[in-house]
């Protein structure tokens, strides 16, 4: 069954950002964020603090998402919501947000896996931007993850690496705020990092089996290094802050290149996905760009808008499965640990 015009919403919830995204037959109408800036002052995500403001941004987000995708509710096919993994309370808002509203409708419930969300942003129907062909690598990377997965098909996916301990982007964060930087640090360290040399201080990566990753022991050693620095020169992170950024920046993005090396070595595959906000990084991109031109891959990178966390994600997922007919119990449950 496929019928000329299938419009999916998109609603996405797992964090602290309130989405929704309207989808035309996986061309993307619209692609509605609200941010929550209050986490800022207190240097990460207040998980009690994100579901109140999910309350209270959910509908007028809704609203403004199919106001310009210019379409009523009443033309939707189904409702699209990400049911894990995330914050259970920021969860459990879009869950039943969408629960009611496909209810109401009396249209098709669709849970999507936020994971999976990131990896198939790569279908959004984009003009210019080629899609990978099957099968891939995805690796996707952000404050709260970072995995290798082997994609065989849209559905059918197989994690072959991930973080034993921290996510790519806590590392930032944690390092951004050794150095007295703001949070997120991420953005901050990636346009310091180009201003200073990358091998003025010497982190050692840790050794971790397999494609597995581990980044408390650089975080750690991180810590240890500007403590023994500033005991000795006080002004030492203001004097050298840039080379530290490059530094720190240039550590994180060789773990990421040798599991990825490793990666296409054992699967064979040289088509490479990445997703997930700290993807956003310049220095991860021009490192992919150059393994293209080192190693022969072909790297794909997502428009910006659809790295971080979205609902368009959510609705390109939607829309994949409407086409397969594959529909949720209306009794579904958001879980905080959902796995691939």
């Amino acid at each position: 069954m496929h019928s000329e015009n299938i419009y999916i919403l998109g609603i996405e919830s797992s964090c602290d950002d309130t989405a929704a995204s309207v989808i035309h037959n996986g061309k993307i109408l619209s692609n509605i964020v609200a941010n929550q800036s209050i986490h800022e002052e207190f240097g990460g995500v207040v998980p009690e603090l994100a579901s109140r403001a999910h309350q209270q941004n959910i509908v007028p987000v809704v609203h403004q998402a199919l106001a310009k995708a210019n379409i009523t509710k009443e033309q939707l096919h189904a409702i699209a919501f990400t049911r894990g993994p995330g914050l259970m309370g920021s969860l459990l808002v879009g869950t039943s947000f969408a629960k009611s509203l496909a209810y109401g409708l009396d249209i098709p419930l669709i849970d999507v896996n936020h994971m999976q969300g990131h990896i198939l942003a790569h279908f959004i129907d984009v003009e210019g931007y080629n899609k990978p062909p099957f099968p891939f690598l995805a690796m996707t990377i952000s404050g709260g993850h970072t995995q290798i997965v082997k994609v065989k098909h849209y559905f059918d996916m197989e994690v072959i690496g991930e973080t034993i301990d921290d996510a790519v982007g806590e590392a930032y964060d944690k390092s951004g705020k050794i150095l007295g930087l703001g949070y997120p640090a991420g953005p901050e360290i990636d346009k310091r990092a180009q201003l200073g040399n990358p091998k003025a201080f010497k982190f050692t990566k840790p050794k971790v089996d397999g494609l597995n990753f581990s980044f408390s022991g650089l975080k750690t050693a991180i810590l240890y290094f500007i403590q023994k620095e500033t005991k000795a020169n006080p002004n030492f992170i203001d004097e050298h802050l840039n080379d530290i950024c490059a530094s720190i920046q240039y550590t994180i993005i060789g773990i990421l290149i040798d599991k990825l090396k490793l990666a296409t070595k054992e699967t064979g595959i040289k088509h490479i996905a990445i997703g997930g906000g700290v993807s956003a990084n310049s220095g991860i991109r021009k490192a992919l760009k150059d393994g293209e031109q080192k190693f022969g891959w072909t790297t794909y990178v997502p428009k910006f808008e659809f790295t971080t966390d979205n609902a368009a994600m959510i609705a390109i997922v939607g829309y994949l499965k409407y086409l397969d007919q594959d529909f949720s119990e209306s009794n579904i449950t958001a879980s905080a640990r959902l796995k691939i």
